[in-house]
C-alpha cells in the first residue's frame, strides 16, 4: 500500500558504482583470500604521536566531554587562520572567514545543501570525486559536466577546460551558480599553477558565481610541484570557499577532521546550518588538531615520502608487469589507462576481473563519471613489498589475456 509513495532525492541518486566490487573484495577476504587492496584512498599509516597524546591529554580533563561549538572551538580556528598565514601568506578572519568541518566531505555536502536553491545548476568536471556532484543533487539542484584534458605529467589543459567552461555558460539554464574545482584533483591527480586561478577568479567575477575549491592533497605532491591555494589570488574571497582535511596530510582520515575557508557570506552560510545539524566534532579530537596544524611538519613530510615511494616502486613494477602509466605529481592515487589487452573489457569488468584472478582491488573509472571509462584509479595504501606482490599477480593476469 505505500509503493506510491516516492522519495525523489534518493531516486537522483545513482546506483553506487563501487558496491559491486567491495561485495566481491569481501566475499574473497571472508573466504581467506589475499587480497591486495589499492581501492579506497584511506591512508594506512597511524596519526603521529605528538598528535596522539594531545588528544588523550584532553581526553584526561573533565571539562572536555560535553558539547563542542558546531563550528569549532576558537582555537582550532585560529590554528586553521596560521596554517594558512604560514603556508600560502593568506589572512583567514578566524570568526568570519573559517568553520571546522568534520572531514571536507561533511562540510562540502553542508555547504551545498546550504547555500543550494532548488533548480541552481553546479559545473563540476567530469570525472570527479562523486560526492562533487551528488551533493548538489542531494540539496535538489543540478549538475552540468564538464570534461578535463590533462598532459603526460597530468597537468591541466587550461584552454581546453576554460573553453569547456564557456561553453557550459552558453548552454546552461539556468546560468550555473557554482563552480567545483579540486585540484590535485581525485581521481585523475591533474594538478594547476597560480594562474589557472587568476583566470578563474576573473570570470568568477565577470559571469558572477562563486568557486568551491577542495585542495584535501595540498600536502602530497612530488618532484619539486606546489600546490596554490585560490585564495592566493587577490579578491578571491569575493568568490570563493576552499576546503581542506587533516585526513591524508596527517593520517587523521577516522578523526574526522577538515575546515572550509573564504568568502564570509559562504561561510556563514554554513556555520548557520552546521549550528542545526550539529554540536561540532569531539573537543578532544579538535584539541588535537591544533596540535597537527602547529605542531612539528615532519610528519607531513613523511607521508609525502611515503606515498612518492609508492608511487615510483607501482609505476616501475606496473611497467615491468606489462602495464606502462604516466608519473603524477601529486596526490595519493594513480590515474591510469586500462593496458590495451584488457581495454575491451572496459573499467567495471577490468577492475571485476583484476580482483578476481588477480587479487588487486582497484577502483574502476566509471565510478566517478562517464568520463573516466577507460582508466582505473588506483590508491598507493599498500607497502612497497605489497606492491610488489601485486605485479607479479598482474603479469600473470595480463599475460593470460594475450592467450
Amino acid at each position: 500500500m505505500f509503493d506510491e509513495i516516492r522519495f525523489n532525492t534518493i531516486e537522483r541518486l545513482p546506483n553506487y558504482v563501487f558496491t559491486e566490487i567491495n561485495e566481491i573484495k569481501l566475499n574473497a577476504r571472508r573466504a581467506g583470500e589475499d587480497i591486495i587492496d589499492f581501492s579506497m584512498g584511506n591512508p594506512d599509516g597511524r596519526t603521529s604521536q605528538h598528535v596522539v597524546d594531545k588528544l588523550i591529554e584532553s581526553v584526561n580533563k573533565d571539562k572536555t566531554h560535553g558539547y563542542s561549538a558546531s563550528k569549532g572551538i576558537y582555537k582550532l580556528r585560529l590554528s586553521i587562520s596560521k596554517w594558512y598565514s604560514k603556508k600560502y601568506k593568506i589572512d583567514i578572519d578566524p570568526n568570519y572567514e573559517a568553520v571546522v568541518t568534520l572531514g571536507s566531505k561533511e562540510g562540502y555536502l553542508h555547504l551545498v545543501q546550504a547555500i543550494t536553491n532548488p533548480g541552481d545548476v553546479a559545473i563540476v568536471p567530469d570525472p570527479a570525486y562523486p560526492i562533487h556532484s551528488h551533493a548538489f543533487i542531494i540539496a535538489g539542484g543540478n549538475v552540468h559536466k564538464i570534461g578535463l584534458e590533462w598532459n603526460e605529467k597530468y597537468e591541466l589543459d587550461t584552454k581546453v577546460f576554460f573553453k569547456n567552461l564557456k561553453k557550459a555558460f552558453a548552454e546552461s539554464v539556468p546560468k550555473p551558480k557554482f563552480v567545483v574545482v579540486n585540484f590535485p584533483h581525485n581521481p585523475t591527480t591533474v594538478t594547476v599553477e597560480k594562474s589557472f586561478y587568476q583566470d578563474l577568479v576573473n570570470y568568477a567575477k565577470k559571469e558572477r558565481f562563486y568557486i568551491i575549491s577542495d585542495i584535501a592533497y595540498a600536502d602530497l605532491t612530488f618532484d619539486g610541484y606546489k600546490t596554490p591555494s585560490i585564495l592566493e589570488i587577490e579578491g578571491a574571497k569575493d568568490v570563493a570557499v576552499e576546503s581542506y582535511t587533516l585526513s591524508k596530510s596527517y593520517n587523521m582520515a577516522g578523526w574526522r577532521v577538515g575546515f572550509i575557508v573564504g568568502n564570509k557570506k559562504l561561510i556563514n552560510a554554513l556555520q548557520k546550518i552546521k549550528s542545526w545539524f550539529d554540536y561540532g566534532i569531539f573537543t578532544p579530537i579538535q584539541v588535537a588538531s591544533i596540535a597537527a596544524l602547529d605542531g612539528p611538519q615532519e610528519c607531513v613530510d613523511e607521508i609525502r615520502d611515503t606515498y612518492k615511494k609508492r608511487r615510483d616502486t607501482l609505476l616501475e613494477c606496473f611497467e615491468n608487469a606489462g602495464w606502462k602509466i604516466d608519473k603524477p605529481n601529486a596526490s595519493m592515487f594513480i590515474w591510469a589507462k586500462i593496458p590495451d589487452v584488457a581495454i575491451h573489457l572496459g573499467s567495471i569488468n577490468f577492475a571485476k576481473e583484476l580482483l578476481i584472478k588477480a587479487k588487486i582491488a582497484i577502483s574502476p573509472g566509471m565510478g566517478f563519471g562517464e568520463a573516466g571509462e577507460g582508466y582505473v584509479r588506483i590508491a598507493l595504501i599498500e607497502n612497497e613489498n605489497r606492491i610488489r606482490q601485486a605485479a607479479k599477480n598482474l603479469k600473470k593476469y595480463l599475460k593470460s589475456l594475450k592467450k
